[in-house]
């Protein structure tokens, strides 16, 4: 992941330095169920990953995670290795400075928990149980000390790439249980945007946006596609109409408001062409359920559509769907469609009546001679 969010000058419209979303505060938003707008902001002094009095309390109630059991014994555990959970009802009347962990200390604790994402020691959803948790702790943590500036603007930058590389991730997981933990992430997702947003908004200058925030905006148009219509809970335009105009005319921006018009006219080709030549990874976790939904219009159309005499090489399929033959034999078979040979080339006999939508969701099919969307 990337280490930087630097700002860049460039030209925008002075409405840029608002909030981005309907009755959002700055950087001192109230997130996480924390009441932060009554009393002053707490300052934090624990300088551990885990408050001394929570690990003792977790080590008696036996309520450590895998990763912060000392030895795998489920009722011990270290200051190197206990990181701090996250408490749905909180308010800053309710904390003391000892329990809250200043800048310094949150950053050691994402850059601790941001090494643990890649293990191949557990299963994912292990890993991404942990982390999901102890994120939102941290996002905690400074919401309750009104942590603004550009410090925290990565932290949250790094947070949302976690969420969104989990999209990706969960989907690749044989649990059967993984579907609440994606629905969640995608809510946590929503979120941590809002609070990136809001820090955007309180920190610019007339002038100016941070290197990346194009990208960032992208994510958000693109959790537009299909049912996600409004994640942060407002319209796209009146979103678009708050965001500052050199971000809109950003190559990220102008890619995710292609895809999304593609999607929304059905335009199967450039949809699937665009993704595969203009995509980034992380814009591809986001689109990736998508794919699939799409290639099965362009099916859709090409079976209706085809002359009966004329079955379609499956060879020229795989291009347009950008798929191996082999991988395409089995998605056209989840399709209820059938395949013919002549002279030794598959083809696919059009009009069939028993195309159907693949019943229990598609297998994400891969991006063929796409190896850079396959982390």
């Amino acid at each position: 992941m990337e280490r930087r969010g630097r700002r860049n000058r460039s030209s925008s419209s002075s409405r840029g330095s608002r909030s981005w979303s309907r009755g959002g505060t700055s950087s001192a938003e109230k997130v996480e169920n924390v009441a932060v707008s009554d009393v002053p902001p707490i300052v934090g002094t624990c300088t551990l990953m885990c408050p001394e009095a929570e690990r003792a309390q977790r080590e008696r109630l036996r309520d450590l995670a895998t990763f912060e059991r000392l030895n795998g014994n489920p009722a011990r555990s270290s200051p190197s290795i206990a990181v701090k959970k996250f408490f749905r009802t909180m308010s800053t009347k309710q904390v003391q400075a000892s329990d809250v962990r200043p800048l310094p200390v949150l950053e050691d604790t994402l850059n601790y928990l941001l090494e643990l994402f890649d293990s191949e020691d557990y299963p994912f959803e292990v890993i991404h149980d942990f982390l999901f948790d102890r994120t939102r702790s941290i996002r905690q943590d400074l919401s309750m000390q009104n942590i603004g500036g550009e410090k925290a603007i990565h932290m949250y930058q790094e947070m949302v790439k976690f969420h969104i590389i989990s999209l990706h991730k969960l989907r690749g997981c044989s649990s059967q249980n993984t579907s609440p933990m994606h629905h969640l992430n995608l809510e946590q997702l929503a979120k941590t945007l809002t609070s990136l947003f809001n820090l955007y908004g309180a920190n610019r200058h007339s002038n100016s946006t941070y290197e990346n925030e194009a990208e960032f905006c992208s994510f958000y148009v693109l959790l537009h596609l299909g049912s996600h219509s409004q994640p942060l809970g407002e319209s796209l335009s009146w979103w678009f109409s708050h965001v500052p105009s050199s971000i809109i005319k950003s190559k990220e921006m102008h890619f995710s408001r292609k895809i999304l018009r593609y999607f929304r006219m059905g335009n199967y080709k450039r949809f699937l062409s665009t993704v595969a030549a203009e995509a980034s990874y992380l814009q591809y976790c986001i689109i990736e359920p998508y794919v699939d939904e799409v290639r099965v219009l362009a099916v859709s159309c090409i079976n209706s559509g085809g002359y009966k005499l004329h079955p379609y090489p499956l060879s020229h399929l795989s291009k347009l769907l950008i798929m191996k033959e082999s991988d395409l034999e089995s998605f056209l078979k989840s399709c209820g469609l059938q395949i013919c040979t002549d002279e030794g080339h598959n083809l696919l006999p059009t009009k069939q009546t028993t195309f159907c939508h693949p019943k229990d969701g598609s297998q994400n099919y891969r991006f063929w001679g796409m190896e850079q969307f396959e982390r």
